[in-house]
């Protein structure tokens, strides 16, 4: 509990509007000065630290008063917002939508301290709302705090369309557990290293691995490099972006090695027949990344 202090000669100490029952038998007080009244069965019933600390029933002659109440107060080292929050989920008020991660972390962090588990589901009910798979890393490192394995799972998917070695996410990554991380690490590399396993061994692309491949137009050797550069650069994309998404994106056409390999042809000037089929390596190159996992 927080080191606040509370002068009950202050007339105009301000009460919040929506816990001022005067049949509420336990004051607490913000770190903002605010007194919210709560009823000492509501908190018992509901957090596993008020059932610990608050007598239930009171013993005869015992009762807190309201003039006790007011000079009794207890001191929560919480903002208003979170605290208005956590007392309306355990008495049932209507609540607002949540405005933010921050909110949501603050609420829980409160629930988990004072454990209430009934908060603590509500949260978990409200974490795969799209505002939070907005922010999947953070997601994913609630949910493994808290052993929420569908969440977690979900979030890890969220988490293919970051960069997650970039220096932003460093202070998220550095709150998980080692196994946590490792589990995250392990899956994006998973992801990135199968992409290029099925590159190099699926049939569709045995044109441009096989070596020895001749030109089936005029049977000349070819020699060309241009597959193996754009599988390359596939590699890079894959390793920094693991969804995938950027390998079939208009953008990809404007890469240097996608344009080398879909204008690639044979050196026989007779011939000149194109290496590749530009449709049908697109169509081997979806069919690679639908077969890859989707979570840790």
């Amino acid at each position: 509990m927080a080191d606040v202090q509370f002068d009950p000669s202050n007339r105009t100490q301000n009460v919040h509007s929506s816990f001022n029952s005067k049949e509420s038998n336990v004051m607490l007080y913000s770190i903002e000065g605010t007194l919210f009244r709560v009823p000492s069965l509501v908190l018992r019933n509901t957090t596993g630290y008020f059932r610990a600390v608050l007598p239930f029933p009171p013993p005869s002659g015992q009762t807190i008063s309201g003039q006790e109440q007011s000079e009794n107060p207890i001191a929560v080292d919480e903002k208003d917002e979170v605290l208005e929050r956590f007392l309306r989920l355990i008495s049932g008020l209507e609540t607002s939508p949540w405005e933010s991660f921050d909110e949501l972390e603050a609420v829980m962090s409160l629930a988990e301290k004072w454990d209430a588990k009934g908060p603590m589901s509500l949260i978990r009910a409200a974490v795969t709302a799209p505002k939070f798979l907005e922010e999947p890393l953070r997601l994913y490192v609630m949910a493994t705090r808290f052993n929420w394995e569908r969440e977690a799972k979900l979030a890890s998917t969220h988490t293919l369309k970051l960069s997650i070695y970039d220096m932003q996410h460093k202070e998220q990554l550095h709150r998980l557990s080692a196994k946590s991380l490792m589990a995250l690490l392990q899956f994006h590399r998973r992801r990135r290293d199968l992409f290029m396993t099925f590159l190099d061994t699926e049939r569709a692309f045995n044109g441009g691995n096989d070596p020895d491949r001749r030109c089936s137009g005029c049977g000349e050797k070819l020699n060309d490099h241009t597959w193996r550069e754009l599988k390359a650069r596939m590699f890079l994309e894959m390793d920094q972006r693991p969804l995938g998404d950027t390998l079939l994106s208009l953008d990809m056409e404007d890469w240097r090695e996608s344009s080398a390999c879909w204008s690639a042809m044979c050196r026989n000037k007779e011939c000149g027949k194109a290496y590749y089929d530009r449709s049908a390596t697109l169509r081997a190159i979806q069919d690679c990344l639908e077969k890859l996992p989707l979570t840790i």
